[in-house]
């Protein structure tokens, strides 16, 4: 059987006490990185003082989930009672063991996931704004005309967004916000169930402004208001990159869009 296994994403109180049942029956580990589980099992073994077996550990992260899958280290599904642990929050959400789970169930192998820590969830509970839908969109593309496309879905999207963002290019984000839609509301939260956990609700220039002095540190969840449903006569990035214009004309309307220069946008168009 196996079981996939939240864990803490700051605060180790938040383990489980299903979680660590599960554990003392369990075998093998399935675990992102080796590292990181063994030196958080540690960590809840002193806290505590719990015995855990002498488990078997095997590195199954994003880029060898599939391999894995493919290899006879798999057979161990079938007869050992194996726990999948991603390095933090819940499995398959922004992190590996998709691919694990449709494995057992195409081929009829015992499977549960328990329920535990998840940033997104925390975040929009924290974040105050009243909507019964969302939207999560992940990490985002780390540059160029894909990211770009990205925030303007998002700025354009009829449902609340949620994104992570790590602490080096939260500031490009909040830039490119303000760039686009300097109004908008959004909440960030970092550092969260930690010792330093901040949260930040205000229009996304204020916020820009407020953490461009600041030393950004840690990991971020971005929550991002809605669009307003009033959104006749408003041009997107999408929109100019679907007309049939030279690259240069194209660089000119998204540089109006964006406050880029022609230049830059030109270069990144060809």
């Amino acid at each position: 059987m196996l079981t996939l296994i939240p864990t803490p994403i700051g605060n180790l109180g938040d383990i489980s006490f299903r979680t660590i049942e599960v554990l003392k029956d369990t075998e093998v580990i399935l675990c992102e990185d080796t590292r990181v589980t063994k030196k958080l099992l540690n960590l809840i073994s002193d806290k505590f003082s719990i015995s855990f077996p002498n488990f078997s550990f095997i590195s199954v992260h994003s880029h060898n989930e599939y391999d894995f899958l493919q290899s006879h280290q798999h057979k161990l599904l079938y007869t050992k009672n194996v726990a999948y642990m991603s390095d933090a929050g819940m499995p398959c959400v922004s992190d590996p063991g998709g691919l694990l789970v449709d494995f057992c169930l195409k081929n009829n192998i015992k499977y549960d996931i328990l329920p535990g820590a998840n940033a997104v969830l925390l975040a929009y509970s924290l974040s105050g704004f009243n909507n019964v839908s969302f939207s999560f969109f992940g990490f985002l593309p780390h540059k160029g005309i894909a990211r770009e496309q990205m925030i303007d879905k998002i700025l354009n999207h009829d449902l609340l967004s949620i994104i992570y963002e790590s602490p080096h290019r939260l500031l490009k984000l909040l830039e490119q916000l303000t760039q686009k839609d300097p109004t908008r509301e959004i909440f960030l939260a970092k550092e969260l169930t930690k010792k330093y956990q901040t949260i930040y609700k205000d229009n996304v220039k204020q916020i820009y402004n407020t953490l461009k002095n600041e030393t950004i540190k840690g990991e971020w969840v971005v929550v991002i208001k809605q669009t307003s449903t009033n959104t006749q006569g408003v041009i997107s990035y999408d929109d100019i990159m679907q007309l049939s214009l030279p690259p240069k004309q194209k660089a000119k309307l998204l540089s109006k869009l964006t406050n880029k220069p022609i230049k830059q946008i030109y270069n990144e168009l060809i």
